[in-house]
């Protein structure tokens, strides 16, 4: 069993375009969306839900008016702003960060530390395989942690069905989410596009899939629309002895299949599909010559 981790350094490269066509090519495969903060395989994959289970993480404050006497304490030691006194203290749930410390001080032990409901995660049937997604709610941390979650899953499930293969749409950047994403991974993908900030977010990424010491190949998403940057890219790929495994053209299909909620490679045998299929070939190839090693 390989598992391949689809990232991008920044946001809007097409990274689920791209990961929604693999799924569709990707044989006997367990799929996890683990861009939890803003999820969207779904939209090209029509999951349907099997089982729905709520996810809890931290603690935020919550204030008992009957017992509360309005003294300032509270609002006055919060560092994080997140309480006003009026006629008795209030918390703001966006705004506490569960720290504590106004339970602890609280003269009149008015306060409590309630369990905080962050989300939900799920796991569905597509006609791809099984697939496991997640939700985090408005404004919610902890994103690393529900993360976590959906990878364990992933795993269990794949381990249970014999798969050969865990795809992985991972969070844009270089944060949490990211971190706890590159757990298990035998192999990373980056989709960047031809953009001055595409090339700097590209290389932050390669440099923290090299802290991890996990091996990582590139496609360029877009690629005809600057050749000056992809070229730049091309030659930093080269400089760092990172596989290049394909240009992907601009294809208004690419749109098309979204709307349609259809993978690309489903909606189109246009030149985005073509390119999607030969990049498939390629990472099929390097993610089992590394199993041999």
């Amino acid at each position: 069993m390989r598992e391949i981790l689809i990232l991008s350094g920044k946001g809007g490269t097409g990274k689920t375009t791209v990961v929604g066509s693999l799924a569709a090519l990707v044989p006997n495969t367990v799929l996890a969306d683990c861009d939890v903060d803003a999820a969207d395989l779904h939209l090209l994959l029509n999951p349907k839900i099997k089982k729905e289970t709520e996810f809890w993480s931290g603690v935020t404050a919550e204030v008992d008016p009957s017992l509360c006497t309005a003294c300032g304490i509270c609002e006055e030691i919060c560092q994080f702003d997140a309480i006003t006194t009026l006629e008795s203290a209030e918390v703001d749930p966006l705004s506490c960060e569960g720290c504590g410390v106004c339970a602890e001080f609280c003269p009149e032990e008015a306060i409590n530390l309630k369990d905080n409901l962050c989300g939900s995660w799920f796991i569905s049937d597509t006609d791809y395989g099984p697939m496991v997604h997640a939700q985090l709610g408005m404004g919610e941390e902890n994103s690393g942690k529900l993360v976590s979650l959906v990878k364990k899953e992933t795993r269990a499930i794949a381990e249970e069905i014999k798969a050969d293969w865990i795809l992985v749409d991972g969070s844009p950047g270089i944060g949490c989410p990211v971190i706890a994403s590159l757990a298990g991974a035998d192999l990373i993908l980056v989709v960047t596009e031809p953009t001055t900030s595409g090339l700097h977010d590209l290389n932050r990424v390669v440099d923290l899939a090299e802290h991890f010491k996990i091996p990582t190949c590139v496609c360029i998403n877009k690629s005809d629309l600057n050749r000056e940057v992809a070229e730049k890219i091309r030659e930093t790929c080269l400089k760092r002895q990172i596989s290049m495994l394909g240009l992907i053209p601009f294809d208004p299909e690419a749109v098309s299949s979204v709307v349609a909620g259809r993978p690309l490679v489903e909606n189109s045998d246009g030149p985005g599909a073509m390119a999607i299929r030969e990049i498939w070939k390629k990472l099929k190839k390097i993610a089992l010559d590394q199993k041999k090693k």
